[in-house]
This record gives C-alpha cells, structure tokens and sequence, in this order.
C-alpha cells in the first residue's frame, strides 16, 4: 500500500553533532505538514526550515551537548493519512514531538494519539476547538493563531449596531469554526451573519459563492477559508469589483505570501489579521531576513510560529532535562517566552499561547517601497483583547 511508503518520502535533517553527553538521549522532531496541497506556500517546506532553524539556534544555545533530529512528511490534508504517518513516527522511529499538522480536521485527530501515548503536538494556529472541548493542555500547545482570533480582529473593528456580514466559507471544519466565531463576534458587537455560501474544499470556482455575497447586500463580504480557496476568492472578488466599492472584503486566513503571489492591484484594500509580519520591529526583521536568505521568500505567521513554538519546547526540554511530554509542558509554562517572532506572550493553562495581534489593510501599488512591504498596520490588539477568553468549562481539562 502507498500508505506504508509513505515515511520513506519523508526528509531526514539532522541537527549539528551533539558536544557532550546529555542525560535525556536523543530529541526527535516529527514535521508533519503540506508538501503538495493547498497549504503547501505557507506552510511545507517552509515549515521545516523554520522548524531546523528552531533547532540550531537552540543547539547553540541552551541545548548545547543535545542531539536533536528532524523528519517530515506531507500529510496530504488527510487525517487517515496523517494519523498512520504520526503513529509511526511514535511507535518506530521514537518522535518527541509533532510539528505544524495545519489542517483543521488533522488537527482535532491528534490530540488524543499524542494523549495515549505520551508525546507533544506543537501547533503554530488552526481551530479554536484546540483551546476549547477538544483542548489537551498535558500534551499540546497553540501558539500563533486560531480561528477565533483571526475573525475577533477584524470582526471588532468593522463591526457596529446593524453591520450586515455575509460568508463565503469552506464546507469542512475550518470554515464551521469560522463561522461559529463570526456568529458570536459579530453578534456581540450588534452586527448580524445574513447570509453563508458553502463551497467545496478545495474549490477552483468561488464566482457563484461571491455573486451571491454580492448580492445580498451585505456590508461585509468574508472569505471564510484558506489557502488556495482564499486565493481564488479573492482573485474571483477582484473580477467582480467585491471589495473596491461600499462593500468591504476581509479574508479571515490570508498570509504575506498570498498576498505577495496575487499582487497588490488583485489583492489592495483587503482588511486581514496576522500574528506575525516581517516589518513589525526589528526583531521581526531579523527573524525574516534569516528566512528569506534560505527560502527566498517571507516567512508566514504559521512558519514563524512553528519556530516559536519549537525553539520555546526546545527551552523546555533543555531546562528540564527530560523527554516526558508532560514535565516538558509544564516547563514551557513555567519559562519566559522570549523570541524575535512574538511579543507580549505567555501560555494559558488551557494549552493557548498569548500575544500581541495585528489588524493590517493591504496596501495600493503606490503605497508600496519595497517587493515586501505589502501591509499597513491598522491597529495593535494586545493578546488579552484578541484571544478568546479562558472561561470556566471551555477546556474541560485545563493544566493544573
């Protein structure tokens, strides 16, 4: 079966020669991300450079003396698939921690895998669900972006008594969560959801879903989705002169390498929230140009958080000198969060990390000086204003 051959595709980087004994042996990191589909730009190969770069930054730092180990393979946005790969990672080839998983539905089947059997899933963003019912803080943190905050940022702003919203969104679990969120966002703020367009996943014809969202008056026009189905709609939106007149576009998950492939006439006007852009500060920038120098691209919120996230688990593994999932959790709760990606941030005992958000507008040809320079920084929402609120019985097992 192609399933079983699968691992073979899967890309062994190893990390510099360990410099001195460590007692906890060696570290394996499991890359498991979207090589060939819609996420492959902002994630795949992307996502493990950012992942090896985790690594040697932290190899030559506090792990010195560690041996530390990368393999990867595309999940294919299937979770049977990517289930079997990360099963085998655990049981065969002894992974300490999976990486990335940026597909809504993968996202809510692992959990419970590295649950039984005692390992870590670092998550740079995905559904808010991770935080909430389906939260396991003993064994998984989120750390860029999830589905709540990429709607709380713009929905917040744009949204006043009587703001009309209308959806176009993916008919899987990406696009319900958005939905619920948009819902509950907009409602609070005296807003209403009048209308929701439901298109396949992947979709290559968005035209009927955005007509419809034109035509119904709405004030607000939401793509509701991601990857290569936010692309077409917006090119389709662009067509169709959605956006360019009284009614707004926002597309809820876009990166700056979207973006940067449409170009600013497609793309100009178009309200986003990120959690991560190159131009914030310096240290955005010198995390960026680190990137770029190997890429040859800027690196998105999901790879920047992917380095984050692992060089933050790396502390932890370092300062507690142990491979358990659980003693690794709670000392990267228990550090400072200190890096040149986020700002701001600590982890919630619900598994969710915490920081500064940003609300961008997509610049005019005119506006921009540079190939990159593609956003306007609309607003600054620090984390307690842009993250969903930790309530009582959301995450029903909240790390002690």
């Amino acid at each position: 079966m192609r399933l079983l051959a699968l691992p073979m595709m899967a890309i062994l980087l190893l990390a510099s020669p360990a410099r001195a004994e460590w007692p906890g042996g060696s570290v394996k990191l499991g890359v498991l991300t979207d090589l060939s589909g819609v996420y492959s730009d902002a994630t795949g190969t992307g996502s493990i450079l950012a992942t090896q770069m985790a690594v040697d930054d932290c190899l030559a730092a506090e792990c010195r003396g560690m041996t530390i180990d990368i393999i990867s393979a595309d999940h294919q946005n299937k979770p049977d698939i990517a289930l079997a790969i990360a099963r085998d990672w655990i049981d065969n080839k002894g992974v300490d921690a999976l990486v990335d998983m940026s597909n809504a539905a993968i996202q809510l089947a692992v959990p419970p895998l590295v649950r039984d059997k005692n390992r870590v899933a670092l998550f740079a963003g995905g559904t808010a669900r991770l935080s909430g019912d389906a939260c396991e803080p003993q064994h998984i943190v989120q750390w860029m972006w999830d589905t709540y905050v990429q709607v709380a940022g713009v929905a917040r702003r744009l949204t006043k008594p009587g703001t009309n919203w209308y959806l176009v969104e993916a008919d899987y679990a990406l696009g319900k969560q958005f939905e619920e969120d948009t819902n509950n966002i907009v409602g609070a703020a005296g807003g209403k959801v009048i209308g929701v367009a439901r298109h396949p996943f992947p979709s290559t014809d968005m035209s009927s879903f955005l007509l419809q969202g034109q035509a119904s008056g709405a004030d607000i026009i939401a793509l509701a989705n991601a990857g290569g189905d936010t692309l077409n709609g917006l090119k389709t939106a662009n067509e169709f002169g959605i956006g360019k007149d009284k009614q707004k576009l926002v597309a809820y998950y876009v990166s700056v390498l979207d973006i940067k492939g449409l170009g600013l006439p497609v793309a100009a006007g178009t309200v986003l929230t990120e959690g991560f852009y190159w131009d914030i500060d310096a240290g955005t920038r010198a995390f960026s140009q680190r990137f770029f120098a190997k890429q040859n691209a800027m690196p998105s919120q999901i790879q920047a958080g992917l380095y984050s996230a692992t060089r933050h688990y790396l502390k932890a593994v370092a300062d507690a000198k142990s491979r358990d999932a659980l003693t690794d959790i709670r000392h990267m709760h228990s550090l400072p969060i200190s890096d040149d990606v986020v700002r701001n941030a600590h982890l919630r005992p619900d598994g969710r990390m915490v920081h500064d958000y940003y609300v961008f507008q997509v610049k005019k040809p005119a506006e921009s000086k540079s190939a990159w320079d593609l956003y306007t920084l609309i607003d600054t929402v620090p984390g307690n204003d842009a993250f969903r609120p930790m309530t009582p019985g959301l995450c029903p097992k909240p790390l002690n």
